[in-house]
C-alpha cells in the first residue's frame, strides 16, 4: 500500500476549520480514545492520566482539540483549564502517525511534532497512542470519510 502523500490544507478550509468549535471533534477523539484503551493498552496503564488535561494543535488547520481523562474515561475539556500537555503537527503528520507511517521520535526530533508541557506525560501518552490499534478503532467511527483514509 502506498504511503501517505504529502499535502497542503488551502487557506481558505483551514481559516474556516479555525473558526468551527473544537467540541465536535474532542468528542470524538475521547470517544476513540476510550474505544481504543482496554483491549491492547490496559485500563492501569491509562489511570495515571486521570486528572490530566490535554490539547493536540493541528497547526495547518489552526484547531485545537483539548480533552481530559476523568475517572469515567476520556471527555473533551475547555479552554478555561491549560491543559499538562500539548502536541502540536499538521494533519498530514497526525494521520501518518495514526496510521504508523511515521514515529513519533522521528518527527520529533524532525521538529514536525512539538509536545510542551510535562514531559513524564508525554511519554505515557506517547506510550498510549502507540498501543492503540488506530486503524481498527477509527474503522469503528461513523463517518464515511474515514473509509478512505483507514486501511481495512
Amino acid at each position: 500500500m502506498p504511503g501517505l502523500p504529502a499535502f497542503a490544507i488551502p487557506r481558505p478550509v483551514a481559516r474556516l476549520v479555525a473558526r468551527l468549535p473544537a467540541w465536535p471533534p474532542a468528542l470524538v477523539l475521547s470517544a476513540a480514545l476510550d474505544a481504543g484503551t482496554g483491549r491492547i493498552v490496559p485500563r492501569e496503564a491509562v489511570e495515571a492520566l486521570t486528572g490530566r488535561r490535554f490539547a493536540l494543535v493541528v497547526r495547518d488547520l489552526g484547531l485545537t482539540v483539548r480533552f481530559e481523562r476523568t475517572p469515567s474515561g476520556f471527555r473533551p475539556s475547555g479552554r478555561a483549564h491549560a491543559p499538562h500537555l500539548t502536541v502540536s503537527a499538521t494533519l498530514r503528520d497526525f494521520i501518518a502517525l495514526a496510521l504508523r507511517e511515521e514515529d513519533p521520535d522521528t518527527l520529533f526530533f524532525a521538529r514536525r511534532l512539538v509536545v510542551e508541557g510535562d514531559t513524564g506525560l508525554g511519554l505515557a501518552v506517547k506510550n498510549l497512542l502507540d498501543g492503540i490499534d488506530w486503524p481498527a478503532v477509527l474503522a469503528r467511527v461513523p463517518l464515511p470519510f474515514l473509509a478512505r483514509i483507514v486501511p481495512r
